[in-house]
């Protein structure tokens, strides 16, 4: 039995960050699309874990904590604002998000 190495952590985030790649370029759903996101940047953290653990440096583990806090904003106010679009359009697809260019 191999030992588990950053090599495979690296794998795994990678193909993580594909499958939310696709999410965010083939979906119009929006809810799906900032689901996407999230799972990207779980991507990153798996990686900044693993470097961490590698290196022997705390550094990593804190940029991911960070990065969760970011993510929690941003899905908080990503929310926010979706629940607010569907009040006015009832609907949740991106393309009909045009209103919010003026």
């Amino acid at each position: 039995m191999t030992p588990i190495t950053p090599y495979h952590y690296l794998v795994l985030s990678a193909a993580l960050f594909a499958i939310g790649l696709v999410g965010v370029m083939v979906r119009r759903n929006i809810i799906i699309i900032l689901m996407s996101i999230e799972l990207m940047l779980n991507a990153v953290n798996i990686n900044l874990a693993a470097f961490s653990y590698q290196w022997h440096n705390a550094a990593g583990q804190v940029f991911a904590i960070f990065i969760v806090a970011v993510a929690a904003a941003e899905a908080a106010v990503g929310l926010g604002i979706i629940l607010a679009f569907f009040r006015n359009k009832e609907t949740v697809n991106i393309d009909d998000m045009n209103i919010l260019k003026f």
